[in-house]
């Protein structure tokens, strides 16, 4: 056989690696992002993902997008199925973000520090500060120093994952802006890197990964259709003889006008009121439904039948009462039920 026919059969018989390979979903920590889905990965077999890193975004991760500028880093841990469950390792601020805080006439204070939470992580933090003004090095170091304080002794009382949470919504940063502010004004204070040296005590707080799994499927199956139940519902209200139709229909006539007497003695009670005889038949047709829906035949007095309509009433259906009274029809809703109760 011919050298290229050779090759060409090898080839062939070659196993493609490709088709084995399988897609797995990167989930988010469970603390305090929940297992959520960040994004997916390829890999021969599971042991393939075990420490691999995965990059996103904050404002990916979490939605606000004036986090644009930070990556968030994760790395997996386990693989739990199809889903690669990873860490937080930390979170860096692009390199263009922190040089555009850079101009003439102002002062850079750059520092490293290492810290250990109360649950024992140790962790690397680099804060990044910009003053208004150019400072000497006296000021800078007593600056650097202040700064430095401020995160030991917040690192020192919280866990990994309050700090995680401290440095990405900009809470910390708030409390080194507050405290180096004495020192020199401050124009920013950024921590334009974080880093996981060494993990603690983990703590397995919030929902489980099957219970979030779970709650992915309820979300995505079809809602049952109720057309069917609606349907017998009704057919069953059809089967009603004409007799007890028509005996309902002449209660609901009585009923009606009964609460349409009780609107019109309640609002004829005073002179100051309007008559429901002026008004339009479509306000009348409103407050005669409001007197329905409200129960008025269970109120005490005129007065409080009238309190409890005008409230219910909307702006511009107190304001056409107030016109047809001659009062004024400005002020809030507050006041033109007052006005209409005077």
């Amino acid at each position: 056989m011919a050298k290229g026919a050779s090759a060409r059969a090898a080839a062939r018989r070659q196993k493609d690696k490709w088709k084995a390979k399988r897609w797995y979903s990167i989930r988010a920590p469970r603390n305090p992002w929940s297992f959520k889905v960040i994004g997916e990965t390829i890999a021969e077999e599971e042991g393939m993902i075990i420490g691999r890193k995965y990059e996103i975004m904050q404002n990916e991760l979490d939605g606000d997008f004036s986090k644009m500028h930070v990556k968030v880093s994760f790395r997996v841990l386990e693989v739990v199925g199809n889903d690669a469950l990873t860490e937080f390792i930390g979170h860096d601020v692009l390199k263009d973000h922190v040089r555009r805080q850079i101009r003439r006439d102002r002062g850079k204070i750059d520092d490293t520090i290492d810290v250990v939470t109360e649950d024992g992580f140790f962790i690397r933090i680099k804060p990044f500060i910009v003053t208004r003004s150019r400072v000497k090095s006296s000021q800078k170091q007593e600056t650097r120093t202040v700064a430095r304080n401020e995160v030991i002794k917040f690192c020192a009382k919280s866990t990994w994952i309050d700090v995680q949470k401290s440095i990405l919504d900009g809470s910390l940063e708030e409390k080194v802006t507050d405290a180096v502010s004495k020192v020199q004004p401050v124009r920013a204070v950024l921590f334009r890197r974080s880093q996981l040296i060494q993990k603690g005590v983990v703590v397995d707080d919030g929902p489980t990964l099957e219970q979030i799994i779970s709650d992915e499927k309820s979300s995505k199956e079809p809602v049952a259709d109720d057309s069917d139940d609606e349907l017998e519902i009704d057919e069953a209200e059809m089967e009603e003889t004409p007799e007890n139709a028509e005996e309902e229909e002449d209660e609901a006539e009585e009923n009606l006008d009964d609460e349409q007497e009780l609107v019109e003695e309640a609002a004829e009670e005073s002179d100051d009121e309007p008559n429901l005889s002026n008004l339009s038949s479509k306000l009348k047709a409103e407050l005669v439904e409001i007197a329905k829906s409200l129960d008025l035949q269970s109120t005490g007095t005129k007065p409080q039948i009238l309190s409890r309509i005008y409230e219910s009433l909307s702006v511009s259906q107190l304001k056409e009462l107030l016109k047809e009274a001659g009062k004024p029809v400005s002020g809030k809703k507050a006041d033109l039920v007052e006005r209409l109760s005077e």
